[in-house]
């Protein structure tokens, strides 16, 4: 693994007990400038997540609960007169920081999550004619519990598409929900984060080194042909979209990148591939009858997509 990578995986690891595979995508969603949407139930370590992540990189860190009565404002910011100088001001919402939790975002009404969506998308706010550059890097973690859907405003899967990758927390085993009990009996684990292992000018440099890395012409192919499964098979309604074959594209990059390679292996497509992919498909009724959930169509188009030779090296 990168060295830089390593200590930032080291000081998440300080709070977040057992969930490797996690924050690995986490970090990869960082590499490659993208959202990240965790979804699972309450009390498994989500916002602990984001905010041990905030923390090893020294960026700011804004949470913001989001509730039916939150206004897309409370995201953006808004403009007020100053009663000195009789001018209009910029007063910051939540997102003018570097890594941003949206905590329930299923529970804001539609025009709040269309503005954080909008503001993910373009990493820029423009309130009364003036443009305001958010921090760079710039990251929305976003959660939602997938069980409790009173009073919810289900994603509509168009913006579902908007996040990078979907990742799920997970429930601990047994001897790691043991080292939770034990770290936290005394104090919250954050605080074992002391100082940042890195800072946001060094991620802003690691992502111009994962830009760099190498794809050969085979993988690009692959990568497409396991796309083009998912628009053809037959328990889905909803295919990826050619912006699913980008993220898929930059998100081997950056898996190539964390396990310390300069070029892409299909292996790096296939780990990353139902993180990135699985919640941008529908489901048909036929697929809600005979598979679990959108992560087994990804499963079972990556074990009939042939793998090009690459794979042997």
């Amino acid at each position: 693994m990168h060295s830089d990578i390593k200590k930032l995986t080291d000081s998440i690891g300080k709070v977040i007990v057992g969930k490797d595979q996690v924050i690995r995508c986490v970090v990869a969603g960082l590499l490659c400038n993208g959202h990240i949407l965790i979804e699972d139930v309450p009390g498994v370590g989500k916002t602990q997540l984001a905010a041990a992540l905030s923390r090893s990189i020294g960026g700011s860190f804004n949470r913001i609960q989001l509730t039916p009565d939150i206004m897309p404002s409370d995201i953006t910011g808004y403009s007020m007169v100053n009663q000195n100088t009789f001018e209009l001001e910029y007063r910051p919402g939540a997102a003018m920081c570097n890594f941003l939790l949206a905590d329930e975002i299923n529970r804001a009404s539609p025009k709040v999550q269309s503005a954080l969506l909008e503001v993910m998308e373009e990493h820029q706010i423009s309130i009364d004619g003036v443009t305001h550059t958010l921090p760079q890097p710039f990251m929305v973690l976003a959660t939602q519990n997938p069980v409790e859907t009173y009073g919810t405003y289900h994603l509509p899967e168009a913006q579902m598409d908007r996040f990078f990758m979907r990742v799920s927390m997970g429930y601990p085993s047994e001897e790691e929900e043991l080292q939770i009990l034990s770290r936290t009996e005394h104090h919250n684990p954050l605080s074992n984060i002391t100082e940042p292992a890195l800072h946001p000018e060094d991620i802003l440099r690691l992502q111009t080194e994962v830009e760099k890395i190498f794809v050969s012409d085979n993988v690009k192919q692959y990568i497409l042909r396991i796309v083009a499964a998912t628009r053809k098979h037959e328990a889905l309604t909803l295919g990826a979209s050619p912006r699913g074959s980008i993220a898929l594209y930059k998100a081997a990059k950056a898996n190539a990148f964390l396990s310390g390679r300069d070029f892409v292996l299909p292996d790096d497509v296939k780990a990353i591939a139902e993180n990135v992919l699985a919640h941008r498909l529908i489901l048909s009724p036929k697929g809600k009858s005979q598979l679990s959930d959108q992560g087994s169509v990804v499963k079972d188009v990556l074990d009939t997509v042939p793998v090009p030779m690459e794979s042997a090296k």
